[in-house]
């Protein structure tokens, strides 16, 4: 059995660059092939605590499910599966030289818009449980 990790963090408002990317078909295709949902346009942003950091800086070190362009200008992304208040949902990790954000926010997508589904706004904490990779099935 796999201890529940769990990441902590302050809903805090993006940069307004998420729903460009979550309505590009393929990002649209390969998030349903293989996260199981169609992407909300945007994302939730969350600034991960002090005490979350180092599970943070864990994560990033993992391989995650990988959302390759056809187009090599455009960014391949990592995304890990989590859990959100019951909600299944990913945390996408771009690669270092688009990271358009420091190294505490994350960027979470979801099938719905989060800030409704959750009653949440900026300022709110939020806990998020990283779903272990189901390896039995690849």
């Amino acid at each position: 059995m796999h201890n529940h990790r769990v990441l902590t963090g302050k809903v805090v408002s993006g940069v307004n660059k998420a729903s460009f990317f979550t309505q590009l078909d393929w990002v649209q295709e390969q998030c349903s092939e293989k996260l199981g949902f169609r992407p909300y346009p945007g994302t939730l942003n969350l600034e991960i605590s002090e005490e979350s950091l180092p599970e943070l800086e864990a994560l990033r070190k993992e391989t995650g499910i990988g959302l390759i362009p056809p187009d090599p200008a455009f960014c391949a992304a990592k995304t890990l599966l989590l859990d959100i208040e019951g909600v299944t949902a990913a945390m996408i990790i771009p690669s270092e030289d688009v990271n358009v954000h420091g190294k505490n926010i994350v960027e979470i997508l979801a099938p719905l818009r989060l800030k409704d589904a959750l009653s949440i706004e900026d300022g709110s904490t939020v806990s998020v449980m990283i779903k272990e990779p189901d390896v039995s099935g690849e």
